[in-house]
């Protein structure tokens, strides 16, 4: 056993925490797996928000559970079990967090991850993303910037949604040649706001 296998979650925190103090906070996360401790430039802040509807139910309580475990702070918002819900309603509260900065970033949870990314990107200045393997992951957040995961539960495995969630979580946003297409999605965005505002 090697000593990075023997170290303790004190010890293990304490490095991170020495990573992501280094790190500007739009690229912390391109570090191997470090948390963005956004609670501590918003006390009020989770770092990620979670919600699924019925279908997304136990791989949605499996993903609270691992991110908890590895010191991410989370608000779990719904459903609370596997009756019939709608799914827009727990896109939406996702993105509204995300949006308006209570959350760092959010995770939806339905059984194709479709519905759920289509609702969360109704709410301006969200970017999600439906993922279903680790390089879809890893491109959504480093080439476009994507601040919502969406995943289907009836498609991914549970082992592999949660490789897909360490992926996303720990892929930076690439910046450069990228931003100018994401400030064009954005620009795409505010022209419809002003319209329909």
């Amino acid at each position: 056993m090697s000593a990075e296998e023997r170290r303790t979650p004190e010890e293990v925190r304490a490095i991170v925490a020495t990573v992501v103090d280094a790190v500007a906070p739009e690229t912390a996360l391109g570090g191997e797996h470090a948390p963005v401790r956004s609670a501590e430039r918003r006390p009020s802040a989770a770092d990620v928000a979670v919600g699924a509807d019925h279908g997304g139910f136990h791989l949605k309580e499996r993903i609270v559970s691992e991110l908890r475990d590895h010191g991410f702070r989370v608000q779990d918002c719904g459903t609370e079990g596997p009756d019939s819900v709608d799914y827009p309603d727990y896109a939406h509260e996702v993105a509204r967090l995300v949006a308006t900065g209570a959350s760092r970033w959010g995770i939806v949870v339905d059984g194709a991850g479709i519905g759920s990314a289509i609702a969360a990107n109704k709410v301006p200045g969200v970017r999600a993303a439906t993922c279903w393997d680790l390089s879809s992951a890893r491109n959504s957040r480093e080439h476009n910037h994507a601040n919502v995961l969406a995943l289907g539960a009836g498609l991914v495995g549970e082992a592999l949604a949660l490789q897909i969630v360490q992926a996303w979580l720990s892929t930076g946003w690439g910046g450069g040649r990228h931003a100018r297409r994401v400030s064009l999605i954005e620009k795409i965005e505010r022209s419809y706001t002003r319209a329909t505002a």
